[in-house]
């Protein structure tokens, strides 16, 4: 069991029979009455988002994960392919179960499957991946000490604000966490 005052992002609990992960939390103190704790969680079989407020002090039980390195082999459909990469045995994850990871993996890259009783439930990558662009509009020159920026599309379908000196082809170092660019790799 973990209390509101334990919990912390990315810590998966078990709560009404569903496996969630918290995405946030915020510890908010009211006039007289007791101290709540909001809790954004995102649901690791349907890939839904949930709000809920607790009393501080709630208790969850917690989950045992297993972590096994594995290889993202392809894209079938709304299916990604893995397998790990010391007994080559292969596992598929949906659309909603990888979420906004799809768009910072490539084929042959390395990542973090998570697993509850031996299913695949998450994958869990580097805080920030190297990506190029395939699509942005050309930047005018001397505009580059605006600070501006402008969209660019990646080699894996993400869409990132860049420096108006990034130009098609050039590889950008992004950060995971927020879908933000970074620097030029």
């Amino acid at each position: 069991m973990v209390s509101t005052s334990e919990i912390k992002r990315g810590m998966v609990i078990d709560l009404d029979g569903q496996l969630q992960k918290i995405l946030e939390f915020d510890h908010q103190k009211i006039g007289r009455g007791s101290a709540q704790v909001k809790i954004s969680f995102k649901n690791l079989r349907s890939g839904s988002n949930t709000v809920r407020t607790f009393q501080a002090g709630a208790k969850f039980n917690d989950v045992r994960l297993e972590r096994e390195v594995v290889q993202f082999l392809y894209k079938d459909g709304d299916d990604y392919h893995f397998m790990n990469v010391d007994n080559y045995e292969q596992s598929i994850l949906n659309d909603e179960q990888m979420g906004d990871v799809k768009y910072y993996i490539h084929e042959n890259d390395t990542v973090d499957l998570i697993t509850y009783n031996s299913e695949p439930i998450d994958i869990e990558i580097p805080p920030s991946v190297v990506l190029t662009v395939t699509y942005t509009e050309p930047g005018i020159r001397g505009d580059t000490a605006s600070g501006t920026s402008k969209p660019a599309t990646t080699d894996t379908g993400l869409t990132v604000n860049v420096p108006l000196f990034i130009n098609i082809g050039d590889k950008v170092k992004v950060d995971t966490r927020s879908g933000s660019y970074v620097e030029r790799a």
